[in-house]
């Protein structure tokens, strides 16, 4: 079947790359244009055109997806399906109009429509997430679903765990929809839930809520966002691994205690196990007190 890919993130560029092994390979990859990045703020392209260009595909990157030259050029490609995954764009009328359009959505939807699906299902302590395989409406992920399979969430799942397991399952049930066209389902309202953007207040480790909280929080963010915690300077330290105990120091305190970095919560401790200071290298708790002897 021709079709044309729509992504952005490197979730996205993972599936992007097994799509292309398969007899779906897309003849043309839509993504969002380069944008500024890093401490430098150079010019950099999104993941899916780094993978694009590797496998050789042509790549377009309107400002807009929805305006007259972009939607001329996905209906020159002549696809049969346009396969959309983490793109990060509204798509509108005409366009929708104009194409069958299928998105790969990493939760069973109707639980956690929007932008952060897998982040938000760790931080929820959900026991287990999935993919939904749906068709773009002008709704916010409230498409008809075809296809949707569960994936378990394993108590020690970081996102960079998961999200491995999500990729690999998106891309079959994507190949399985374009070969099968099963039916479409209404997702059920009543069950909706949507997983916000993750924002710079969702980076801070908040000692006011439970530390089973905050050990998800840190779970969420790893490694591709990164939680952090304020030190009593003021500088905030980047904390890339914890464990949730059940006692420790006075809520807000970060105390050292026999070579552990405990942060205390309102309910229990957060075991700061592996961290990294600004301008500095990842480290476990130890090696970091050994150089920073006063927290």
């Amino acid at each position: 079947m021709r079709t044309v890919f729509a992504g952005t993130s490197s979730f996205a560029g993972s599936v992007l790359e097994r799509l292309a092994a398969t007899e779906h390979r897309p003849v043309l990859v839509v993504t969002r244009p380069d944008r500024p990045r890093g401490r430098g703020r150079r010019l950099a392209a999104p993941p899916v055109a780094h993978v694009a260009r590797d496998l050789g595909i042509e790549v377009a990157q309107p400002t807009d997806v929805n305006d007259e030259a972009a939607r001329r050029r996905i209906a020159e490609a002549a696809p049969d399906v346009v396969c959309v995954c983490a793109f990060g764009a509204l798509i509108r009328e005409p366009l929708l109009s104009d194409h069958l359009i299928l998105n790969v959505h990493p939760s069973l939807l109707p639980r956690w429509r929007g932008a952060a699906p897998v982040e938000r299902a760790i931080m929820a302590g959900d026991r287990q997430t999935g993919v939904s395989i749906m068709r773009v409406t002008a709704g916010l992920d409230s498409g008809p679903v075809c296809l949707q399979e569960p994936e378990p969430i394993y108590p020690d799942d970081t996102y960079g765990a998961l999200a491995p397991r999500l990729e690999q399952l998106g891309t079959r049930l994507l190949v399985r929809a374009l070969r099968e066209r099963p039916p479409f389902r209404e997702q059920d309202e009543a069950g909706a839930t949507y997983a916000t953007k993750i924002g710079s207040d969702d980076r801070v480790l908040d000692p006011s809520r439970p530390a089973r909280d905050l050990e998800r929080a840190v779970r969420a963010l790893h490694p591709h966002i990164g939680a952090r915690t304020a030190l009593p300077g003021g500088e905030m330290l980047t904390v890339h691994a914890a464990a949730a105990r059940d006692d420790g120091p006075p809520p807000g305190r970060l105390a050292a205690d026999d070579g552990r970095l405990l942060l205390g919560c309102a309910v229990g401790a957060l075991e700061l196990l592996v961290v990294q200071p600004a301008a500095g290298r990842a480290m476990d708790a130890a090696a970091y007190l050994r150089g920073h002897a006063a927290v």
